[in-house]
């Protein structure tokens, strides 16, 4: 009985002192939470002295991420809200707002009296009414040292045509979130997913709630079928009848054990459909199997609606391990779909006729060779493979990686039959356009700005890694989606920039080795200048008429130096190659 009454006491020992813990930890994060709103609020006076509209003609945006580009819906102009910034030691917000005139390919910044908080990850829409207006919801607030999370519930408009902000308080709103998705569906905004963290836990959302633009009042919906589940960064589309969204995607972590999150990053689609008119609507989820070639999993990828209302997303970012090291494998490809056909497809540009000719020709000649491939028959057709992959952070973190693979020989049947189509087109419609267009695209890139008006992508900003740096973008592209023949450059980054970027960050590093007295670090240190003074020298000039893969080509051995030089012995060659790549562009971009 003796044994029994110690174990029992030491069951509630335990017990109190977990309680406790939790206590503390509680008033921990109530405490975080008042000194993230103490300091919004000092940024709240600081924009409280802002008493009129003030226009001012200015360079583009700073770097940023996470922030809202949207197409203003009575003018030729983009309007671009918020973001982040991270300089690797401190994190900023904005509550900033600019319109970018597309005839003229210029920036105004619109400083307008009572704004948002300052705020990234939030949502915002653009809705066709009384001269137009811009919706914002949600979104996050982090402190400095990008520790802590204030996550917002708030419901603002921009009045385009009068240039005034309002907040619209409304009962039912949904809870605090960032990395909600939100559309406008006829009268309607809807909002799904998102997430909330805190200091002691987080909690992912898949609720649905609408928001009445006539009587702007919430309200939560509760579709029968079996839905998504709970996740953020998610990509959701209104259908062009505006019957119902579309849900690709996303991204969501829970708690595998104690002190271990599983990360899931995901790939299957849902259709959330409307029956009914008036007081008996009914909405209902439905899974959806798209065929066509699908994206590889990724998250943070830009999301936009191109022509006859098809979905798009571009780039992000998918984090592979390799020898102990978790690096982001970044994307800057395009893939629509066709809500219609139910089907992906990538957003390819055209190649030059010549260049069809040359493969065509090439195909001929096999033929007549009599290299012809088998054609599969329906008995020996290879189905679909599912791959299932984990990586573990260091940190303890397990991300999840699903993803239905077609074989190749389905792949490859599809990519044939597309060409030839392609080719056949270009037959038909003469010899017009021939040339091939100079190869210009964006870097890869995650957390980007995207939208379309007029049937053009515009991309905005955005990040990439290289190694443990963090590089934001504020360059500016687009793309003729009806003619699919060329990436513009209508803000270039400029190459130094980036560089003074990495010679700062080498800097900053040299100064805390230093401080540690190791003689080994100082020699480092002196190594990194040394490769910042070459940098600065000249660079391989372009030639008259050269072509970025021509350019590329000769000068990959001197880029390669310059990469290696900035990312270390140890960074991988892999990526060493891709970034010795992306510079030799920037600076061709540059001089071109």
């Amino acid at each position: 009985m003796g044994k029994k009454g110690k174990k029992e006491k030491k069951i509630k020992g335990a017990e109190k002192t977990a309680a406790k813990m939790e206590k503390k930890v509680s008033k921990r994060s109530k405490k975080d939470e008042e000194d993230l709103e103490a300091l919004i609020a000092e940024f709240q006076l600081l924009d409280a002295k802002k008493t009129q509209v003030v226009e001012t003609a200015c360079s583009p945006p700073s770097p940023r991420l996470n922030a809202s580009l949207c197409a203003h819906p009575e003018k030729d102009e983009l309007i671009l809200f918020g973001g982040e910034y991270f300089n690797g030691k401190k994190t900023y917000l904005y509550n900033d707002l600019f319109f970018y005139n597309i005839k003229r390919n210029t920036w105004v910044k619109s400083d307008i009296p009572n704004p948002p908080p300052r705020r990234c990850a939030h949502q915002a829409v653009v809705v066709p009414h009384g001269g137009g207006q811009l919706w914002v919801f949600g979104g996050e607030f982090a402190s400095p040292d990008g520790e802590q999370f204030y996550h917002y519930k708030d419901l603002w408009v921009l009045h385009l045509n009068t240039q005034v902000w309002e907040q619209i308080k409304a009962p039912g709103a949904p809870s605090g979130r960032s990395g909600h998705r939100m559309v406008l569906c006829k009268r309607q905004l809807l909002v799904f997913g998102g997430f909330h963290e805190s200091a002691r836990d987080y909690i992912y959302y898949n609720d649905v709630y609408a928001f009445n633009l006539d009587i702007f009042t919430w309200s939560k919906l509760s579709p029968s079928g079996s839905g998504p589940c709970p996740r953020s960064a998610c990509h959701m589309t209104p259908t062009p009848d505006g019957s119902g969204v579309v849900v690709y995607g996303g991204y969501s972590k829970s708690r595998a054990k104690k002190d271990v999150d599983k990360g899931t990053i995901h790939s299957d689609m849902f259709l959330l459909k409307r029956d009914g008119k008036d007081e008996q609507v009914k909405w209902c989820w439905v899974r959806v199997n798209p065929s066509g070639v699908k994206p590889p999993p990724r998250t943070g990828f830009s999301l936009a609606v191109g022509p006859a209302g098809r979905p798009l997303l571009f780039g992000g970012v998918c984090d592979e391990e390799d020898e102990e090291t978790l690096e982001g494998d970044f994307f800057n490809d395009l893939y629509l779909y066709d809500i219609q056909k139910n089907r992906w497809f990538p957003g390819q540009l055209k190649r030059g006729k010549s260049e069809k000719k040359r493969r065509r020709k090439e195909k001929k000649c096999g033929e007549e060779e009599g290299h012809v491939e088998a054609t599969p028959t329906e008995s020996n057709k290879e189905e679909p493979v599912e791959i299932v992959k984990e990586i573990i952070t260091e940190d303890g973190t397990v991300m999840t990686i699903k993803q239905a693979i077609p074989t190749a020989q389905t792949a490859a049947e599809q990519s044939d039959s597309e060409e030839e189509e392609e080719e056949d087109e270009e037959e038909e419609g003469g010899e017009e356009g021939a040339a091939a267009a100079l190869l210009v695209e964006p870097c890869p890139r995650s957390s980007a700005m995207a939208t379309v008006k007029h049937g053009k992508l515009y991309l905005y900003g955005g990040m990439f890694e290289v190694g443990d740096r963090q590089f934001t973008l504020n360059d500016l592209y687009c793309l003729d989606l009806h003619k699919m023949d060329q990436w513009v450059v209508l803000v270039e980054m400029d190459p130094k920039t980036q560089e003074w970027l990495e010679e700062s960050e080498s800097e900053d590093e040299g100064e805390d080795e230093e401080a540690k007295g190791g003689e080994e670090d100082d020699d480092e240190e002196e190594s990194s200048e040394d490769e910042s003074d070459e940098e600065e020298g000249e660079h391989p000039p372009v030639k008259p008429g050269e072509t970025l893969s021509d350019y590329q080509t000769r000068t990959e051995t001197y880029w390669q130096g310059v990469a290696r030089a900035n990312m270390g012995s140890e960074a991988k060659d892999k990526k060493v190659q891709k970034v010795g790549l992306a510079m030799a562009k920037v600076f061709f971009e540059d001089q071109a």
